[in-house]
Parts: structure tokens; C-alpha cells; sequence
């Protein structure tokens, strides 16, 4: 059992098109950190949404406030010792690249999943809605998803498991010096 006290803080930054799997590995890793006595804590786009970002829609700047939002916390846990998970499209990278400029031990991921396995796995039909229009500003449909040019890590969700993608993880984090 690790020694939580002793513990540095490094956010891991799940990035990828909605339904590639990011909040499944990021739940998956925060388990197994959880059990091996890791102070760990997830913050989920869709969770954030409900409470500290509620007043947000999904205009550009309204997601960049979203994720300005999001980076705050993240560092401030990061800072005091706790291994962070957030998982949100977090579309844009120049966004993205603040929040590691202002997080400083900061470890990006990137969920990789062909666009037809997203439409596939998505149970609440958001991908069907946006094709129809129903959606606006939709990512990866009506609205764009930039690409990580240089992510830590690289899960690609459509053809390993969600253990290989979480034991990918694990791996970096040992390599990087925090477990």
C-alpha cells in the first residue's frame, strides 16, 4: 500500500471525440490507483457540467471557460499532492495547452477512436441528433476535434481493451517517476 503523504500530483488530460472512451479508462485507472492507496480524484465533463460549470453552453469561448474552469481545480489538486483524472473532449489545443502550461505536472491523453465506434458506442444518440442538425457544435460532426500532436500516451479505445488502455497509463505514470 503506497504511502499517501509522500505522493506527488500529476493531472492526466483524457482528450478525445465524445464516446472514444475517455471517461471509461480514466474510471478504470482512478479504481486501480484507489486501491493501491493513491489519493486520486476524477473530474468528468459531463459531472462539471452539472455543478461548476452549469452556467456554460458549447460556443467556443464557452468551452474554453469550461476547461479554464476545470484547469483551476485540476491544479490546485495537482499542487497538493493528488493524482487528477479529467476527462473531457476538451476539443481545441490551444486550450488544452494552457491547461498544461498552468498545471505544470501534466500528462496527456489521448483517446483515439475511429468516429464510426464513437456513432457505435454512443447509448445516448448525440452522434444520430448532430448528423440530423439537432445538435449544434457538435465535435467531430458540425464542430472540430484537434488532434493531440504530441500526447504522452496514446490509447487507441478501438483496438485494445479497457484494461490494456488502462495498464498504458499505469505504465506511464511509473515511467514519468509517480508510482
Amino acid at each position: 500500500m503506497h504511502k499517501g503523504n509522500e505522493q506527488k500530483g500529476v493531472t492526466l488530460w483524457f482528450t478525445g471525440l465524445p464516446c472514444s472512451g475517455k471517461s471509461a479508462v480514466a474510471d478504470l485507472a482512478a479504481k486501480i490507483l484507489k486501491e493501491r492507496g493513491y489519493r486520486v480524484e476524477r473530474l468528468d465533463g459531463d459531472i462539471v457540467r452539472q455543478s461548476l460549470t452549469r452556467d456554460l453552453g458549447f460556443s467556443k469561448a464557452d468551452r474554453d471557460e469550461n476547461i479554464r474552469r476545470v484547469t483551476f481545480v485540476s491544479k490546485l489538486l495537482t499542487r497538493n499532492g493528488v493524482f487528477v483524472l479529467t476527462s473531457f473532449i476538451s476539443p481545441y489545443r490551444e486550450i488544452r495547452d494552457q491547461a498544461r502550461r498552468e498545471i505544470g505536472n501534466f500528462i496527456e491523453v489521448y483517446t483515439k477512436c475511429s468516429l464510426d465506434v464513437c456513432m457505435q458506442r454512443d447509448v445516448k444518440g448525440m452522434y444520430e441528433k448532430a448528423i440530423k442538425g439537432e445538435i449544434k457544435e457538435f465535435t467531430g460532426i458540425s464542430d472540430p476535434y484537434e488532434e493531440p500532436s504530441k500526447p504522452e500516451i496514446l490509447l487507441e479505445t478501438d483496438r485494445e481493451t479497457l484494461e490494456e488502455s488502462a495498464a498504458k497509463v499505469l505504465d506511464k505514470l511509473r515511467e514519468f517517476g509517480y508510482l
